[in-house]
């Protein structure tokens, strides 16, 4: 009889009353359904806690476990003391997984022993959970290092699987860089094993003004620089830090090409939020007026509604 699961998933929580169900939900749907759920709720002061003991007292599966808060990074290290899998996933409280996810990814990481850890492209989604984009990745290890080795880490955590003796033997995530503790595993997993991601969208990652990517841009980049400079001297390298500091919820252009190709996509309420959105941050600016206008008024040949 088996004793452990295949996945262990990990998810911190922190304040995320509006967005945790469906979350959870996202989970509990796989196709894949040999997993434990690890949750802690990390010191929340809404409603998360409640909404996870009513999922807790309704799936085995789940973990949960409750006390003051500590951060995501510490979050994360007590989570994998109590992981049971050969796999390790990832998935953020206000993301969600596709019902293949997790399929797909174990199945990968079983044709390929050489990867130590894969991930996937993903859609972005905004607050309300309506599709802005998708977002596709680098597929090949030899890519993904040498962005990552510059500081762009296109191997997003909420679409990480590891293989949990992996992580466990570069010493799990770091809390000395809290705002980059993702690039930083990345590199040092890269130095044990290959990285991967899937070409498939397998999860919707969220924007929205309270994530951690949005209200910390300065200490995420510094934590990122650290995290290289040290990437640099174990593998005896001169490095170049090539990241750039940007947020996508506060960048013109990121709106603007986002709904383009959405329209050019035929999805035209997607190009039309996205218009709304390079106008509240620039309402002077004619691009995002243009885009706007053009998502109302131009036909596209089997257009449709996302």
């Amino acid at each position: 009889m088996k004793s452990s699961p295949t996945i262990s998933v990990l998810m911190p929580v922190y304040n995320t009353e509006r967005y945790v169900a469906k979350a959870v939900d996202s989970v509990l749907s796989q196709t894949f359904t040999d997993f434990e759920f690890l949750i802690v709720d990390d010191g929340s002061t809404d409603n998360t806690l409640k909404i996870l003991q009513a999922y807790a007292s309704r799936d085995a599966r789940i973990h949960l476990t409750s006390r003051e808060n500590w951060g995501l990074t510490k979050s994360l290290n007590e989570l994998l003391t109590h992981a049971r899998g050969e796999f390790i996933a990832r998935l953020d409280a206000d993301d969600i997984a596709l019902p293949e996810r997790f399929e797909k990814q174990v199945q990968f990481l079983q044709e390929h022993p050489d990867v130590v850890c894969v991930g996937s492209a993903l859609d972005w989604i905004d607050d309300r959970g309506q599709f802005i984009a998708h977002c596709p990745m680098p597929e090949g290890n030899d890519e993904l290092q040498r962005l990552m080795l510059g500081g762009i880490s296109l191997l997003h955590h909420p679409c990480a699987m590891i293989r949990r003796i992996a992580l466990n033997q570069v010493g799990g995530y770091d809390e000395t860089l809290p705002y980059a503790e993702d690039l930083d595993l990345w590199l040092r997993l890269g130095e044990i094993g290959n990285l991967a991601n899937l070409k498939e969208s397998l999860v919707l990652y969220r924007l929205h003004s309270q994530s951690l990517s949005h209200t910390r841009q300065d200490r995420l980049s510094s934590d990122a620089l650290e995290a290289c400079q040290r990437a640099w001297q174990r593998r005896g390298i001169q490095g170049e830090f090539i990241r750039q500091s940007e947020d996508h919820l506060v960048t013109y252009d990121f709106w603007l090409q986002r709904g383009w190709e959405g329209l050019a996509g035929g999805r035209r309420d997607a190009a039309r939020r996205c218009g709304q959105r390079a106008i509240a941050l620039k309402p002077w600016g004619r691009s995002g007026w243009k885009l706007l206008l053009a998502s109302l008024i131009h036909p596209f040949p089997g257009s449709k509604l996302v």
